[in-house]
């Protein structure tokens, strides 16, 4: 997946999250969009909010608005672009990485994880326990828009999101970076007996089926009886923190 400029910019969608996002001058806001269509008090507010911080508004046919947006439901006929400066194309980052000799990097692999809550939880899982980065494909895993961004609780802003076409692309690219691809799977090792490599990309699978990758190896987090498992997003905060704890 080739870098792209989508891979610099956040999409904060309907009137109420742009104007939040304007009134925190500590996001920084490339642009925003309004449809033609869009009418009232609520867009005036905007509009003057942006002049007052010097930020590009532009007036564009609805369907740009929707594009942009990649939903119809909730812009409000309204999108902003965001700034997030952490975020960049996953062979981008390994490049980077390979230039400064950062061996030690752990990294997570959403795998088909399609509820954008939980995605949003992971992020601001990832983010508290120092994980390195977090790889959300831009297909078969939700797209992060504004459920994502309130999950995180705006913590996606900041997070170190890396961009690959599908999970299976960014595994590729990750073996041959060296790094070992460990699953999070019930039949898997304990967690907390198992060696942990220090350049490793663990992988959260879907809700539902859980993961679609072949991994090197899997781990599991051991359960009382009674409980079949947890939500990935609370199995992958178990986990990133479990690796924050060794690091220390």
């Amino acid at each position: 997946m080739a870098e792209s400029p989508r891979d610099r910019y956040l999409t904060v969608a309907g009137r109420n999250p742009v104007l939040e996002a304007l009134a925190d001058e500590s996001l920084t806001i490339a642009k925003i969009l309004i449809s033609s269509k869009a009418r009232g008090e609520p867009i005036d507010q905007i509009r003057r909010a942006a002049s007052e911080r010097n930020i590009t508004v532009e007036r564009v046919p609805e369907q740009k608005v929707t594009s942009v947006a990649k939903s119809s439901r909730h812009h409000q006929g309204v999108v902003a672009d965001v700034v997030a400066p952490a975020m960049a194309n996953l062979g981008t980052f390994l490049e980077r990485r390979q230039r400064g000799r950062h061996w030690a990097t752990k990294l997570l692999l959403l795998d088909s994880v399609h509820n954008p809550s939980n995605v949003g939880m992971i992020l601001r899982a990832g983010v508290a326990a120092g994980i390195d980065g977090i790889i959300v494909p831009t297909r078969g895993t939700a797209d992060i828009g504004p459920i994502v961004i309130k999950a995180s609780a705006g913590v996606a802003f900041q997070a170190p999101i890396l961009r690959a076409e599908t999970a299976a692309d960014a595994a590729e690219m990750l073996r041959d970076a060296q790094f070992t691809v460990v699953g999070l799977d019930a039949g898997g090792d304990d967690l907390y007996a198992a060696e942990l490599p220090e350049r490793v990309a663990y992988v959260l699978g879907n809700e539902a089926s859980g993961l679609s990758l072949s991994t090197d190896y899997n781990i599991a987090i051991p359960l009382a009886p009674g409980v079949e498992s947890l939500n990935v997003a609370t199995a992958a905060a178990v986990v990133c923190f479990e690796v924050a704890r060794r690091a220390r």
